[in-house]
């Protein structure tokens, strides 16, 4: 959930300069799978879009202050960005212009803060979307 803060924070400051889109993939550590300790909630593996979809409004309650949305079952959002649990993505004009190291240890919302601002700083136009997946 600490994450899901940091993401909070990062939508609200740059809400000026870039839409953002959160992409609910697959659970990483389901409650009949490989459990972390520090799970906020009780998710078994996603055996339909139904299952995947009810895990994704619980990420959407928590508020993350930009649209929700879930991968398909064949985790085809998951596959096309490499996310593999969670990953950052900007992406403008149809292409990627920042990508984001894998998580857990390679997301770092402090390197997408600082790409965000730095992006500010140039006055480009706002058709910039940032995707977490």
């Amino acid at each position: 959930m600490t994450r899901l803060e940091s993401f909070q924070r990062v939508v609200t400051q740059y809400a000026d300069i870039a839409d953002f889109l959160l992409v609910y993939i697959e659970e990483a550590h389901p409650s009949d799978g490989w459990v972390s300790t520090d799970a906020p909630y009780d998710i078994p593996k996603h055996r339909s879009l139904e299952d995947r979809l009810k895990a994704a409004s619980l990420i959407d309650k928590e508020n993350p202050g930009c649209l929700v949305v879930a991968d398909a079952m064949d985790n085809s959002s998951n596959s096309a960005y490499g996310a593999y649990f969670e990953r950052l993505y900007v992406v403008r004009n149809q292409k990627v212009v920042y990508q984001g190291g894998r998580g857990p240890e390679g997301y770092k919302i402090s390197e997408l803060r600082l790409w965000l601002e730095q992006y500010k700083n140039q006055s480009h136009d706002t058709s910039t979307v940032l995707i977490e997946v």
